[in-house]
């Protein structure tokens, strides 16, 4: 019951606002004028969303996968390391907004510009913490490894992979947290199609109750993804629980 609690928390707060501040409709739309919006344009939510949810699992597929690549690569050869760490430090300092109209202008106003933008941000939360976790593999595993004479591809089967998967599934939970910004902003620079360019169009045309009832729609989509991988993760990592209590004896 906690996110149902959560959610009417959060839209009563919202009417609360808007009664109490009498704020005009179109700075800040009372719930009810964003759910009649929703129930009206739910056909053309619906087929944005989905087009929208189609950018963000691509660019956290092909951000996952470069992600991990790369941090296999840079932690187990140093020369790669020295070239490679530089690259991505700088391609993580130009903002996003930057590299967007770039790449719509390369790649087109295809849904192909926005999967490349939500692979440009998941990317490097992905490759760091990999990283992270293969360079802080408990050194009495590998040490007893190298006793048993076990091969460099041995060790990081089942030593460095294993030890450094609670790390990289940290990294692809912050991952997940940020796939729709790619997405998103890459339909705000060039798109027809997608939550971002109806939100935009909608702004444009002072349609303040269809722009939050896509927003809206945007954030169940997120929190969604979230959970699926958080619970998906937990599921698959079976050696590593979690280290915070999960009874209500030991309060936070």
């Amino acid at each position: 019951m906690r996110p149902l609690i959560i959610a009417i928390g959060l839209f009563s707060a919202w009417q609360a606002v808007v009664l109490l501040t009498e704020v005009p409709f179109f700075i800040l739309p009372s719930p009810m004028l964003v759910a009649v919006a929703m129930i009206e344009h739910a056909d053309r939510l619906l087929e944005d969303g989905l087009v929208t949810f189609v950018e963000i699992l691509g660019g956290l597929f092909l951000g996952i996968i470069l992600g991990t690549a790369s941090a296999l690569i840079i932690g187990l050869f140093r020369p790669a390391r020295q070239w490679l760490m530089p690259v991505m430090v700088v391609s993580q300092a130009i903002p996003v907004f930057a590299l967007a109209p770039i790449l719509v202008l390369w790649i087109g106003y295809g849904i192909g510009s926005k999967i490349a933008m939500a692979t440009l941000i998941i990317y490097f939360p992905v490759t760091a913490a990999l990283f992270d976790g293969l360079r802080r593999t408990n050194t009495g595993y590998l040490d007893l490894a190298r006793t048993m004479n076990a091969s460099r591809w041995s060790v990081l089967r089942h030593v460095r992979i294993p030890a450094a998967m609670p790390s990289f599934a940290s990294g692809v939970r912050v991952a997940t947290a940020v796939a729709p910004i790619g997405a998103i902003v890459g339909e705000w620079v060039g798109a027809s199609h997608g939550l971002g360019a109806l939100m935009l169009h909608s702004s444009g045309r002072t349609q303040i109750d269809v722009m939050f009832a896509a927003l809206l729609v945007l954030a169940f989509m997120a929190i969604l993804l979230y959970f699926s991988v958080d619970w998906l993760l937990r599921r698959l990592l079976t050696w590593s629980p979690d280290s915070l209590p999960s009874n209500d004896k030991v309060g936070l």
